[in-house]
């Protein structure tokens, strides 16, 4: 699918784009509330500075994904590929990131407040000065995560692999 497409057809109406491939396309700041991105192809899609509240991207591959500064609160990305991507100062508060695969992702600056990351896989991460208040971390792969300056108050940790995280 083109891009001018899925935003002509977004605008129009439309919300369902379940496994379309918008591989490398730029969405740069484009306003898709609750978008149904379930299972899609997105790799290299540059959605920095977009509004994706509510999306549904769940099983998505957003491998090497640019979502710096998105807005992706209330969104579900549960099960979904998003390694080596970069999630700079992305707002993902009371997100689904279950079962997630965020492995060397940059989360850098993120709010992640009360977001679901249970038996998500976050290893060698970058969460240097992220907000992880009230996270449900249960079960994560942490392992060789950089957890500098985060934010960890009321964190549920039980279960996590902290292997080699830089916690300082």
């Amino acid at each position: 699918m083109k891009t001018n497409d899925l935003l002509t057809q977004y605008a129009a109406g439309e919300r369902q784009f379940q496994q379309v491939n918008l591989n490398g396309a730029s969405l740069y700041r484009a306003e898709l509330e609750a978008i149904v991105l379930a299972d899609a192809s997105l790799i290299g899609t540059n959605f920095s500075g977009a509004t994706l509240s509510g999306a549904d991207l769940s099983q998505a591959n957003l491998i090497g994904a640019n979502l710096s500064g998105t807005d992706l609160r209330s969104a579900n990305l549960r099960g979904a590929s998003v390694i080596g991507a970069n999630l700079s100062g992305a707002k993902l508060g009371e997100a689904n990131l279950a079962e997630i695969t965020l492995n060397g992702a940059n989360l850098s600056a993120a709010n992640l407040s009360k977001a679901n990351f249970r038996a998500a896989s976050l290893a060698r991460a970058n969460l240097a000065g992220a907000v992880l208040s009230h996270v449900n971390l249960q079960g994560a792969n942490l392992s060789g995560t950089n957890l500098s300056y985060a934010s960890l108050i009321n964190a549920d940790l039980s279960q996590a692999n902290l292997e080699g995280a830089n916690l300082v």
